[in-house]
């Protein structure tokens, strides 16, 4: 493919995108969206997104600051509201900056202060001065001025007591959301209030348990599909690493921690693994230098990740986390970075049935190169930089679906590695990122994996995607112009087969430069209605979808 621009104001393959990179727009008063084709009556609920919206600040001196990379673009929270009667369908939206106080710091003094994803260090900053404040740290940016907006939880359990029928019964709203939070890959949340999007108060993990003070954590939490309980990591750094895996209970808001590892390098993982016995911490090959020590000399967590080394295996570490027994195996495999998992299972082996693996599938990439493909001047379909990533050039950034396969967890030994066999992998064409199922699916085996994928039509995602385990076939939802976010599915209370439902996916029109909230059938891939918007939402990261009629735990991504 070549590149039709003939100067920076033109785009990329004719597909502009540059509009959903830099929005300050918010819509705080709810606003009713049109409405076109139909939407199922079984959807009706919230959908909430989470992630970037502006990207720039115009400076009291005049001059405008940048943010350089994607994940460091200023939060914003999004809430749309499927409201179903007999006989109309509406849907409602607002949105609400969460980081006011930052872009007011960064305006008075055109600096963005603390740490970050990937902002590059200013590099008139003398080595002495480095020097010093690894050691003797400025002080801390305040908690309002803290940038969390990656993934979201709702109603999750160890912040609101047990989530008990009798307390959704009387949830502070009627929707049933008590507690909305923002997450993000520090071990820190912020409280979102649920209807207005008002950016409350930050905590830390130490809330849910005293040992949980290590800095880093998984944006995303692994949630049980049936009891509702939550697990994840938090990372403490240092010259010995400390993973410290845990379990929050549904039942009674208790936390307990399942497992200390200390064998394995700290890392950038984004996400987890869950089956229905186990919680499995996957350390792929995306390593911080100096034990981690390398963040507070760069301020950033993309610069202190050590280069990708092709001769280092992943490892796995699978977490019992039902009887206590902590590490129970560990497995290993070449090397590949990752950023979200897709989902796993227990099945009997197929070396001996009297024994049990699990099977993984995960997003994956060859190697680190999509980390620094995701700085804004790399994505936006304006930007000359943007044909660095552009047709073979962009081939070690591009993203496959793979399944592994754990062999007889049941009788492996914490003490020895085994090998995870990889049992298939997807074209490119056919894969994803910010891959989801059918919820119903979870922990279960399951066939269609759906996602934004990246053909190489535009700078960013340019289509969704339905990629097919069992055929390794793929359909998709394409048009051009028309840039795509994280699909949702909601599943047809009604239905049977596993691509029984729709998926929701906010989408940029490029070329009238605004959004939609897209509903596409989950079994043909073909658009049954959508709720068209007079303004623009940001291309985000991630969100979810709750029901209406709540029944059963809370919702975790």
């Amino acid at each position: 493919m070549t590149n039709n621009s003939t100067t920076p104001t033109n785009h990329f393959n004719n597909w502009s995108n540059d509009a959903g990179f830099d929005i300050l727009h918010e819509e705080r008063e709810p606003v009713e969206l049109a409405i076109s084709g139909v939407i199922p009556s079984y959807v009706s609920g919230t959908l909430y997104r989470t992630g970037p919206g502006g990207c720039q600040v115009k400076t009291a001196n005049g001059t405008t600051y940048s943010v350089d990379h994607w994940f460091d673009g200023f939060s914003q929270n999004h809430r749309f509201q499927i409201i179903q009667t007999s006989s109309s369908t509406r849907v409602i939206y607002n949105s609400r900056r969460s980081v006011d106080p930052l872009i007011e710091h960064i305006r008075e003094t055109g600096n963005m202060d603390g740490f970050s994803f990937g902002q590059k260090r200013d590099p008139c900053t003398s080595f002495f001065k480095k020097v010093m404040t690894m050691f003797i740290p400025g002080p801390r940016s305040p908690e309002d001025q803290a940038n969390i907006g990656v993934t979201v939880s709702i109603n999750p359990p160890g912040l609101s007591g047990p989530q008990t029928a009798e307390n959704q019964k009387h949830a502070a709203h009627g929707s049933g959301i008590h507690t909305f939070l923002a997450k993000t890959d520090a071990a820190v949340m912020r409280h979102i209030e649920p209807e207005t999007l008002e950016p409350k108060g930050v905590m830390s993990q130490a809330v849910l348990h005293p040992e949980l003070t290590g800095n880093l954590s998984a944006a995303h939490a692994k949630s049980d599909p049936v009891t509702g309980d939550v697990f994840n990591y938090n990372l403490a750094l240092g010259r010995q690493s400390i993973y410290r895996v845990f379990r929050v209970s549904a039942a009674t808001g208790q936390t307990e921690v399942l497992a200390t590892i200390t064998d394995a390098p700290a890392a950038y993982l984004h996400s987890s693994i869950l089956t229905e016995n186990y919680f499995i911490l996957c350390v792929w090959n995306s390593y911080y230098a100096w034990g981690g020590m390398k963040i507070l000399w760069e301020k950033n967590m993309l610069d202190a990740i050590a280069h990708f080394d092709p001769t280092q295996k992943a490892l796995w570490y699978v977490v019992d986390r039902k009887h206590g027994k902590g590490v129970v195996a560990k497995y290993e495999c070449d090397p590949f970075f990752c950023f979200h998992t897709v989902n796993a299972w227990e099945e009997p082996s197929r070396t001996d049935p009297l024994h049990t693996d699990i099977v993984a599938d995960l997003s994956i990439y060859k190697n680190l190169d999509v980390l620094k493909r995701f700085y804004y001047n790399n994505i936006k379909s304006s930007s000359p930089a943007s044909l660095n990533y552009a047709g073979e050039k962009r081939r070690s950034c591009d993203v496959f679906l793979r399944r592994w396969r754990l062999p007889s967890v049941d009788i492996a030994s914490p003490l020895e590695s085994q090998e995870a066999i990889t049992e298939h992998t997807a074209e490119h064409s056919h894969s994803c990122d910010l891959p989801v199922i059918n919820p119903r699916f979870l922990t279960k085996p399951s066939r269609y994996i759906y996602g934004a994928c990246d053909r190489d039509l535009s700078t960013f995602f340019d289509g969704l995607v339905k990629y097919d385990m069992e055929t390794h076939t793929a359909s998709y939802f394409t048009v051009h112009g028309h840039s795509p976010g994280e699909p949702i599915f909601v599943p047809d209370p009604k239905g049977t087969a596993e691509d029984d439902g729709v998926l929701l996916s906010v989408v940029l029109d490029g070329y009238a430069e605004k959004s939609y909230l897209l509903v596409l059938d989950a079994k043909t891939m073909e658009e049954v209605g959508r709720a068209s918007m007079e303004c623009i939402v940001g291309f985000g990261f991630h969100g979810a979808y709750i029901s209406q009629a709540i029944a059963g735990p809370g919702t975790d991504t």
